[in-house]
Parts: C-alpha cells; sequence; structure tokens
C-alpha cells in the first residue's frame, strides 16, 4: 500500500515539473508562437526594427526572423504614392505557414499585429495589410524579406491577380482534341481594400476550337478597374492541336 502511495505522489511530482517546464518554455518563446491557431495562421506577428541595410537584415534571418516593410499609402486614391514606411520583422516560421495555408498569399488582406516587442504582449499597432512582395531563397525556400501595403477600408490598391482556368473537363474544344494556350498567368486591376478577389476565375465551358478569352471578357466586381493598355489582349486561346515549339 506504502508502494502504491509512492508511486502516485511520485506520478503527481512528474506531472507537476513537467507543467513548470512547458510554461517556462511558453513564456521564454516570442508571443506568436503560442498564439491559437486560427489567429496564427490569418495574423502575421512582428515586432518594429529600428535598422535597415543588408547588414542588419542578415542577422535578423540568423535568429530566425524576416525583414519586412509596410507602407502606408498618402491617399485612398490610386498613384498618390507612399506616405509612409515601416521597418518590422516577422517570425519566418509562422511565415512559412501562412503561406503553406493560403495558396493566394499575395492576393489575400490579412491582419497584423505589431507588438511593442519581441517579449511583449502590448500591441502598439494592428490593421489589415496586403501582403504584395515575398521574396524567398531558390535554395532552402526561406523567406528573405516580406513587403506589405497597409490596406484600409476605401484604399485603392494595385493587385497582381492570379487567373485561374476552370470546365477543362467540359470544354467542347478540348473534348474535339484542341490545346488550352494559357497567355496570362495574372492580371492587374485596381481594387478597393474590401473588394480584393484571391483569384480571377477563366470559364472554360463554353469555349470551341478558335475561341478566346479576351482581358474585357471577365466578369469582375464592378468597382474593380482593369490595369492594361490593351484589355482585348488575349486570356487564353482553343488552338486546334499544340503549337510546335
Amino acid at each position: 500500500m506504502a508502494s502504491c502511495f509512492r508511486s502516485k505522489a511520485t506520478a503527481a511530482a512528474a506531472a507537476a515539473a513537467g507543467e513548470a517546464l512547458r510554461l517556462r518554455l511558453r513564456s521564454a518563446a516570442a508571443p506568436w508562437r503560442w498564439e491559437a491557431l486560427a489567429s496564427y495562421h490569418h495574423t502575421i506577428q512582428a515586432v518594429p526594427r529600428e535598422t535597415a541595410g543588408s547588414r542588419a537584415a542578415a542577422r535578423e534571418r540568423r535568429k530566425g526572423r524576416v525583414p519586412a516593410v509596410l507602407l502606408t499609402l498618402a491617399g485612398v486614391g490610386p498613384g498618390e504614392g507612399v506616405a509612409h514606411r515601416q521597418l518590422l520583422t516577422a517570425d519566418r516560421k509562422q511565415l512559412g505557414d501562412m503561406l503553406k495555408q493560403t495558396p493566394y498569399f499575395l492576393s489575400t488582406p490579412v491582419r497584423l499585429q505589431v507588438r511593442a516587442g519581441e517579449r511583449s504582449t502590448a500591441v502598439v499597432h494592428s490593421g489589415t495589410v496586403l501582403p504584395i512582395k515575398v521574396h524567398t531563397d531558390e535554395t532552402t525556400g526561406n523567406i528573405l524579406n516580406l513587403v506589405m501595403v497597409q490596406a484600409d477600408e476605401g484604399a485603392m490598391l494595385k493587385v497582381n491577380l492570379p487567373v485561374e482556368f476552370k470546365g477543362e473537363d467540359v470544354c467542347p474544344g478540348l473534348k474535339k482534341g484542341g490545346f488550352l494556350q494559357k497567355i496570362r498567368a495574372s492580371l492587374v486591376y485596381l481594387c478597393p481594400a474590401e473588394h480584393i478577389p484571391p483569384k480571377i476565375e477563366v470559364d472554360l465551358a463554353n469555349l470551341d476550337i478558335g475561341d478566346r478569352v479576351s482581358m474585357n471578357d471577365i466578369a469582375v466586381h464592378p468597382s474593380l478597374k482593369l490595369l492594361s493598355k490593351n484589355e482585348t489582349m488575349p486570356v487564353c486561346k482553343i488552338l486546334a492541336s499544340k503549337p510546335v515549339e
């Protein structure tokens, strides 16, 4: 009976020690490493950085961080320029996970929380941003730099939207043995921050051999403006056969 009590006491002590260790590790980690999963994958956690330049950026990367820049536009109209640049640093692992979770990362507004410091829980800035540039290492795939723009409601943003083709399985021209020539992988639109679509869908369901879809054929939200010198340029064509390379 005594040994039974000792074993229970030993197990309880081990459990308490394990919990204490977990809490110490949690308190030592950066706040974004223990955010709830829902917030973790939808909110970029960042802290300010004071120094720019390649050497400072290299130091951040050695610490597992990503140098980032937040741009604030001068106004809500197009072409009004950048009013402010804020230097930030974000967690590389968290950004990598967000890239995996969000297939249209560069056309999807996300939340941004800027904390006072790496160990601080005080939020000094919070808002919606649009990631517009991600620079990655070709060898390792690690994120090297991130550029975001403040995406407040009403702001007009220039967005490079990926083109996705649908209906290939029912396309009459393709069923006859035709070939889908994809000419544009993305299109640039001026979008209100609150109406940014993650992608532009091109429906092939009714296209026959010889048909094409031009930029101005694609239906989008009326608030979006296509930025192109020639809106009649084709996005895709259904050819009779694959072109000879």
